[in-house]
């Protein structure tokens, strides 16, 4: 593939995930700068006979994403996409619990949707709900949308009733599709190296879904299938009571937030959703086409791992 069609690659990539934003963590800086060379003149026209004119400087390519906790030193790492990779290959990550004032003149606030004191949970048809388990049935159940039509299984979520820690997806996949249960296969496996990152095991947390059925080839859910499902997230949010809600990919992020803030730009933020402090960070899936994003993720994961502390 030439310089072209791989910046072209690259940047459609970018696209489809949402961003606007054109940042080098895909390639190396040799590999960036060799495709756009690639892009030039062959031989550019010649302004002088003389044989000692230098070459001009490549332009500055900016620093490497700092850590974003104090103490926490960047780890030396290559850009290159098979090297990206930190899960798994090295030590976690514990805060020393910083106050919540700390955190809030340290971090960007983000988004808030709601108060901790607000209506939307006292508005959910769901309410009176009393389980985890009891909601489960009720998804199994559902046939609010179209979606059921074409699912094997229904997904409701799974994990620690009473877990600090939740994380919310998209949607269930093919595997989560044939076993009922969310984030299974190489993106489950992944996950599970991202919060074992943070000292975080499956059991200690809660994990689930916007959509609780599959769509059809895995495409992107429609409005109507987004207004059925949402108030069982709603409910199970408000069951578990977690501390930290991870966003996992642009879907679930934009849908918590209700923006359509490509998530280049909701990373990095302290976002509230009805009180609860919300971190975005890309979806394992994605991690899986385009690694590089993995030092990005470890950012966040490790953001959200100092929030989690300072609320204890």
């Amino acid at each position: 593939m030439d310089g072209r069609e791989r910046l072209r690659a690259y940047l459609e990539q970018r696209r489809e995930m949402g961003e606007s934003e054109f940042m080098l963590d895909g390639m190396s800086v040799v590999e960036a700068l060799a495709a756009i060379d690639k892009l030039r003149p062959s031989k550019p026209p010649q302004t002088s006979r003389s044989t000692n004119v230098k070459a001009p400087e490549p332009a500055p390519v900016p620093a490497p994403l700092r850590g974003v906790a104090e103490g926490h030193r960047a780890q030396s790492f290559d850009a290159r996409p098979q090297a990206a990779a930190p899960f798994g290959t090295h030590e976690t990550a514990k805060s020393s619990s910083p106050a919540t004032d700390d955190l809030a003149a340290r971090f960007a606030q983000g988004i808030v949707i709601g108060s901790a004191g607000g209506t939307l949970f006292e508005q959910n048809p769901y309410r009176d709900v009393a389980s985890l388990a009891e909601l489960a049935k009720l998804i199994d159940a559902c046939t609010l949308c179209r979606l059921h039509e074409t699912a094997k299984c229904a997904v409701p979520g799974e994990g620690n009733p009473d877990a600090d820690f939740m994380c919310v997806g998209e949607a269930p996949g093919a595997n989560e599709d044939e076993t009922g249960h969310p984030f299974v296969g190489q993106a489950g496996g992944l996950l599970t190296k991202i919060l074992a990152a943070i000292d975080l095991s499956r059991d200690q947390v809660f994990i689930t879904n916007v959509l609780k059925h599959r769509p059809p080839a895995n495409r992107n859910p429609l409005p109507d299938e987004v207004d059925a499902c949402s108030p069982y997230l709603v409910r199970q949010i408000q069951l578990v009571k977690p501390k930290v809600i991870l966003a996992l990919g642009t879907f679930a992020a934009q849908t918590l937030l209700e923006t359509k803030t490509p998530i280049g730009k909701l990373r990095g933020a302290i976002h509230r959703y009805h009180g609860i402090p919300l971190i975005v960070t890309y979806h394992p899936a994605a991690l899986l086409r385009n690694p590089a994003w993995k030092r990005p993720t470890w950012e966040d994961v490790k953001l959200a791992r100092l929030v989690l502390d300072s609320s204890k």
